[in-house]
């Protein structure tokens, strides 16, 4: 009799820990290219989310940046999607005007106001929030003392045409280039300028101002002040110029110059660092944000949100951060922390860049033409790229080109 009970109690336990085993919600969420290197950080998220959440449960999987996409596509027409999936900004755009994102405002309620203005812009479609804004980073220049000192000038630039008056000195005094800016993305150089790329359908990037601000670079290019090369320059290259003396300034992200310190400690030793100077758009140069969203036919949504919230909050952030050691948060507070802002009175130059980074996300839009606008994206692009740089080298007016590009656009947009 006593062993009938024994068992009939223990069945009970069983068959209520299985009760709760099945009740627990789980909350899967994707990342692109985080792991194992970010092993330790998504363990300590999960361990305390699931802590502090009973009857959630979260699951990370991580995925290579090509397989996102498909698999998620896929997931929502079983309908058997994750609860939150890691995209960029043109993805969220991309993804919320085919219908297959959920809309956040109802989740976020006054968790909003934690976010960046302009992070929130970035995931905001039609006038409604479609992501969790995650992590983003932007630009800084790094400069070289000794060069600024042998051309007279005395400070960082402030502004953008500052910029460009210092680095046409720079050059005259020095012979050196000053600094070599990524041209590959020009629509991204218009919005950063405050200039619109189209307007009512159709391409508007011809004006005056457009032609004005195009021929501010190709006239740095004239004087030497960019490398003659200056469009084949990309990340690595810079570095390897700033670190060999041959530019005075390099716009980078804060821990580049760790590349400087162990290869160049000399350069490293002379180097400032400076906010890299906003132009009419009023906006940080740089920034590329990550986010989290919600697909159409999570089975609870709220619970996502809950996530996606957790994730994307002030604390969860500046771990992150820390774990990277090169991105930083979207949240307000989060640029606050002492992680950040303790660099500003360091005297080593990555901790110094930081606190100036932090300084400028509050203005960090993702700078880009929303997919779906321009037909034949790829084409017209590249058309928009080959007509700025030849503008540039001096082979083309600008005017000539801005509005050879501007007629192949709206021919298209006309359709």
């Amino acid at each position: 009799m006593k062993l009938k009970k024994m068992l009939a109690v223990g069945a009970v336990v069983f068959g209520f820990a299985a009760l709760q085993a099945h009740a627990d919600t789980e909350l899967e969420f994707w990342t692109m290219n985080l792991a194992p290197k970010f092993n330790g950080y998504f363990d300590q998220a999960v361990t305390k989310f699931n802590a502090a959440n009973p009857g959630l449960k979260a699951k990370w999987v991580d995925m290579n940046w090509d397989q996102i996409q498909p698999k998620l596509v896929a997931s929502i027409a079983a309908g058997n999607p994750p609860a939150l999936v890691n995209f960029n900004v043109p993805w969220v755009h991309e993804f919320a005007a085919q219908g297959n994102l959920v809309a956040l405002d109802q989740y976020l309620g006054a968790d909003k106001n934690n976010y960046s203005t302009a992070a929130l812009k970035d995931v905001t479609v039609g006038g409604k929030v479609y992501a969790f804004p995650w992590y983003n980073s932007v630009s800084i220049i790094a400069y070289n003392k000794d060069i600024l000192a042998k051309a007279g000038v005395k400070a960082a630039p402030k502004t953008f045409d500052q910029l460009v008056a210092d680095g046409k000195q720079i050059t005259a005094k020095t012979g050196l280039p000053a600094f070599a800016p990524k041209l590959g993305n020009f629509v991204g150089w218009f919005y950063y300028a405050g200039l619109p790329v189209i307007e009512n359908g159709k391409a508007v990037f011809n004006s005056p101002k457009h032609v004005a601000f195009v021929q501010k670079f190709a006239d740095l290019y004239k004087a030497g002040v960019l490398p003659k090369d200056v469009f084949k320059v990309e990340f690595e290259q810079e570095i390897a110029l700033y670190n060999a003396g041959k530019i005075a300034m390099m716009t980078t992200a804060p821990q580049a110059l760790k590349r400087t310190e162990t290869d160049a400690k000399a350069i490293y030793d002379k180097t400032g660092v400076a906010k890299f100077p906003e132009d009419a758009g009023k906006q940080a140069f740089g920034a590329w944000l990550m986010d989290f969203v919600v697909p159409k036919g999570a089975k609870d949504p709220a619970a996502a949100a809950k996530l996606g919230k957790y994730l994307t909050g002030d604390e969860q952030q500046v771990l992150f951060s820390k774990a990277t050691e090169t991105t930083f948060p979207s949240t307000k507070k989060g640029n606050l922390d002492p992680y950040f802002q303790a660099g500003a009175k360091s005297a080593d130059v990555v901790d110094q860049a930081r606190a100036v980074a932090a300084g400028s996300m509050d203005n960090a839009r993702t700078l880009y033409l929303a997919p779906g606008v321009l037909p034949d994206e790829a084409t017209l692009t590249k058309k928009l790229q080959d007509e700025v740089q030849s503008a540039i080298e001096g082979r083309k007016p600008v005017k000539a080109a801005l509005d050879e590009v501007v007629a192949a656009w709206n021919e298209k947009l006309a359709k």
